[in-house]
């Protein structure tokens, strides 16, 4: 059965149809995406352009999660009490974005010309699914001179950290220093599809995430960067300081504050995802914002791993 997250009147959520969804994922409830099966037919060709505002857990199928779907599911990243929220607050600085099969078709020209520097866009999900997206996004988002990445959406009940993180690597998140490649990103929060913590305990999850970064790090030679909320870190690793000194921090935290609030564990965040409802000129529909917690000398030096 769904769970509904009650949100207050101030949330900004806008409410899409459980029809909409559905019609955007059902060639994943027949058969699932693999690195070969993904074409436009599939669910990111019909999908509307702009992700879901609001959802509920079970919503999505198998295969469809982006970023920030966990915390749209479950109510992490924005607080209930946070008050109406004004787009764009913090515009100012490195600005950047992150896609999947969601946003449609890109201009990443428009994009790149509009004052977005980087980017990261979905690769995988789980061991078996492949962003639809993700073979035209990855290299005209080089073309047009943005600074991208890559993420895996996690899904910690399904298989181990370390199978997730060889599937990723092999499928997209491999890096190379070339001065626009961005190291991959764990994409680690609520489990839109079932339970906020997948069913583990907050050492079987510590555990999890460990082998992840472990095995990506001997794939890539890279630390793979961890998104998360602060809701969802300190609920499902009990505010965990372990990756602290091995993973930039790329925190979820949708609020008209001038900084986001950490997940415990953390000092400091290299990257914030400010709003899941923005706008960006190449992109039809709404997409999510980030601000690099630097200058763009120091985003290069993220991307080339020096120091």
């Amino acid at each position: 059965m769904s769970i509904r997250r009650a949100r207050t009147a101030g949330s900004r959520r806008r409410r899409l149809t459980l029809a909409g969804v559905l019609a955007a994922s059902l060639t994943l409830l027949v058969a699932p995406l693999s690195a070969t099966a993904a074409t436009a037919a599939d669910a990111g060709g019909d999908a509307p352009a702009g992700e879901p505002t609001t959802l509920e857990v079970g919503e999505l199928a198998p295969g469809t999660a982006f970023m920030g779907a966990g915390e749209l599911a479950h109510g992490d990243a924005t607080p209930d009490d946070a008050p109406q929220f004004t787009p764009y607050a913090p515009t100012d600085g490195v600005q950047g974005i992150d896609v999947s099969h969601w946003q449609g078709s890109i201009n990443w020209t428009s994009v790149r010309n509009s004052g977005i520097q980087f980017a990261w866009m979905k690769a995988t999900e789980g061991t078996s699914y492949r962003d639809p997206s993700f073979n035209t996004n990855y290299p005209a988002a080089h073309a047009a001179g943005v600074i991208r990445g890559t993420y895996h959406f996690a899904l910690p009940n399904s298989s181990s950290g370390a199978t997730q993180a060889n599937f990723f690597a092999s499928n997209g998140g491999a890096w190379s220093a070339d001065n626009l490649t961005l190291p991959g990103v764990l994409d680690i929060e609520s489990n839109p599809y079932g339970a906020q913590c997948y069913g583990l305990s907050t050492t079987q999850m510590r555990t999890w995430i460990q082998d992840f970064y472990n095995t990506y790090k001997a794939r890539t030679g890279r630390d793979v960067v961890i998104y998360t909320s602060p809701s969802w870190w300190n609920t499902c690793t009990g505010s965990w300081s372990g990756m602290a000194s091995q993973s930039p921090l790329w925190v979820a935290h949708w609020t008209t504050a001038n900084s986001p609030t950490l997940p415990g564990g953390f000092n400091v965040h290299t990257v914030w995802q400010y709003t899941d409802s923005g706008s960006v000129s190449g992109i039809s529909g709404n997409v999510d914002r980030d601000q690099f917690n630097g200058s763009r000398d120091r985003l290069l030096a993220l991307a080339n791993n020096t120091p």
